[in-house]
């Protein structure tokens, strides 16, 4: 399950990279409950970076970006790079499009069904009471477009559907509104995709008028999966030297988060909407994650530092689906209750959220000694 990790920058052809799980580690990080840790030093300390943390670790009302925006379509960006070597790997085996494909379609439906359980739990409810749209199923099915995308289309294509997606949504959204609101309208209400939503989802949305997962606005997150593919391409090519991969990826992480300011000024970045400036923003600041960890783990081989990431990016579904199944407070307070005897209030809380995600990763690091991973 380990990594071959090159130190120097001649061509190479990649295996499994070390830098993807520590990624991807590093982005569950921050929702296995690292937030709360800066949410409470800003409360204790009224310090002004520890404030100005805390906030980037909260999401906008509606339009705007915050860096915890950044961490479900990363997400669905890694799932992306992936494919290159693991769908790929297998049609250079020799296994049909077709095979790869049902594959492809199953995971999907794995998750659609994990999404459900994660919102509704295993109880039997009235259709009504269920929310249908998930994040994980917004992974799914994304993923599963852009994988079918992948499996039947050569680099030339897949570019041509990333732009198809975001330009067309954006045209759609801009020319159309729900019943009697004016085109273009993007309110919550008055946007052309809340209304579909409200149309062809059956149950309930998170917010009444609107759900964030919603099935309309999954259409960008398909770019969002097929920028990962794209990224992941360019990382298994053996005629790219290492320095240049990383490179490429920077000038283009750069480049779209310029054009993503220029199109937010007609189209704001709104990650409600999962809006085309949207998928520029977070697509440039996950090119340039990618880049950077890419070339500290892999092409400058520095891993050890990124151990702690990785332990979590192995198991990364696991971990997010767990509050379903373990009590995770009871059992903080089970093995760090002594500890928060020695603090007074307001930092207890600090130091109970650091727990918190510490026996989060114990958990982690003995499924990964015992070799136990979930994969879907």
């Amino acid at each position: 399950m380990t990594a071959i990790t090159q130190a120097d920058d001649s061509p190479k052809i990649p295996t499994r990279l070390y830098s993807l799980d520590a990624l991807r580690g590093f982005d569950m990080f921050w929702i296995m409950g690292a937030e709360e840790i800066f949410h409470a030093l800003a409360d204790a300390t009224k310090w002004g970076p520890f404030i100005a943390i805390s906030n980037q670790l909260t999401h906008p009302a509606w339009n705007g970006f915050h860096l915890y925006d950044l961490i479900f379509p990363l997400f669905l960006f890694m799932a992306g790079v992936s494919t290159p070597f693991s769908v790929g790997r297998e049609l250079e085996k020799g296994k049909s499009r077709n095979q790869l494909v049902l594959r492809v379609i199953k995971r999907a439906l794995i998750l659609v069904l994990l999404g459900l359980v994660i919102n509704n739990g295993l109880n039997i409810k009235p259709i009504h009471e269920i929310r249908f749209a998930s994040v994980l199923g917004r992974i799914g099915i994304a993923y599963m477009f852009a994988n079918i995308i992948y499996l039947y289309s050569t680099e030339k294509f897949q570019i041509f559907w990333f732009w198809f997606f975001i330009i067309g949504y954006w045209l759609l959204l801009k020319f159309t509104s729900a019943p009697g609101f004016p085109a273009g309208d993007l309110t919550m209400q008055g946007n052309f995709a809340s209304y579909m939503d409200r149309t062809i989802l059956p149950g309930r949305l998170y917010l009444g008028v609107h759900d964030p997962e919603g099935l309309f606005s999954t259409i960008p997150a398909i770019s969002t999966g097929l920028l990962g593919i794209l990224t992941g391409i360019t990382l298994k090519k053996t005629t790219l030297s290492q320095g240049t991969k990383v490179l490429r990826l920077a000038i283009v992480g750069v480049i779209f988060l310029v054009l993503a300011q220029i199109w937010n000024v007609d189209f704001p970045i709104n990650k409600n909407l999962w809006t085309s400036s949207f998928v520029l923003n977070v697509g440039g600041l996950s090119l340039l994650l990618m880049a950077w960890f890419y070339y500290v783990i892999d092409v400058l081989g520095y891993q050890k530092w990124a151990f702690f990431f990785k332990v979590i990016g192995m198991n990364s579904i696991l971990i997010y689906i767990s509050g379903k199944f373990i009590n995770w407070e009871y059992t903080t307070k089970g093995f760090f209750n002594w500890l928060l005897y020695f603090f007074n209030d307001p930092y207890k809380l600090v130091v109970g959220a650091i727990c918190y995600v510490m026996i989060k990763w114990l958990f982690l690091y003995f499924m990964y000694k015992k070799k136990v991973f979930l994969r879907v």
